[in-house]
């Protein structure tokens, strides 16, 4: 092999590393423009799947109320609420029954937070709810007496006079059913009700927790109300109306029928 030769067989050689080379590249850039690609594909898709997810997710925490009292009395309305809506939707029979659940419903809740209303109203005007008691000790007959009957007679004595405390919870003249079913209702939300309140010490708080309460309360048993006997009245339409008040008597089935008919109704 000659000089020439030689110096062709090099030259050759270096130009097949250089297109080796350039292969290597292009490839590796190809590869890089490739993971570039679906990288930036990802990417799109993540974000797609985290906007989707974050407008189908509802808010579960809306923004609370600037007053603690009623944040403490939503909280409270959803535990009470859905209790008293099963109960009231129990009585059917006659809306006596229903207006008698409201009224020893909304009393009850009132006879148990005025005490503390009382107590709040005292303590803001230095006054003191104990009274001084003046028991008088003297000589009487009473203290002389000897009750000769037996264990079980006594005991027999005062279940006889024991008080049904549906008695006390009641309203005069209110429907004894409505009664009985809000007496059982408020004994399942009592406890609710006072522990709500008692985490309250603050006098704004208070007045707007007990204000609020009873205000929702008829609104939440006028809302029952409509759900159990609401007032939808049948579409109709012009051709309709004219063609009934065509209809003579014969038409409409109103005729001469002797009075009514009793229908046999055979099973």
């Amino acid at each position: 092999m000659n000089l020439d030769q030689e110096e062709v067989l090099r030259e050759n050689i270096r130009q097949l590393i250089k297109i080796v080379k350039q292969k290597r590249t292009i490839k590796k850039q190809t590869l890089l423009a490739e993971e570039a690609r679906l990288r930036g594909i990802i990417r799109t898709l993540i974000n797609k799947e985290l906007q989707f997810l974050k407008e189908a997710t509802p808010d579960n925490e809306p923004t609370p109320n600037k007053s603690t009292g009623i944040n403490v009395l939503e909280d409270l309305l959803k535990k009470i609420i859905p209790v008293l809506q099963i109960d009231y939707k129990l009585l059917t029979t006659d809306p006596d029954q229903r207006e008698s659940f409201r009224a020893h419903i909304i009393n009850a809740v009132i006879g148990t937070l005025t005490p503390a209303e009382t107590n709040n109203e005292a303590s803001t005007t230095g006054g003191t709810l104990e009274e001084e008691v003046d028991v008088e000790i003297g000589d009487s007959d009473g203290g002389k007496f000897i009750d000769i009957r037996t264990d079980a007679e006594k005991s027999e004595e005062e279940e006889e006079v024991e008080e049904d405390p549906r008695d006390e919870f009641g309203v005069d003249g209110a429907d004894e059913t409505g009664r009985n079913v809000a007496y059982n209702a408020f004994k399942k939300i009592e406890n609710s009700i006072i522990d709500a309140y008692e985490l309250l010490s603050n006098t704004e708080d208070q007045e707007l927790f007990y204000d609020y309460l009873i205000a929702n309360l008829k609104l939440y048993f006028d809302k029952f109300e409509n759900e159990l006997a609401p007032e939808v009245e049948e579409p109709t339409n012009q051709a309709y109306d004219t063609a009934k008040s065509e209809q003579g008597p014969e038409e409409t089935g109103a005729g001469d029928l002797g009075g009514e008919e009793e229908i046999d109704l055979e099973i």
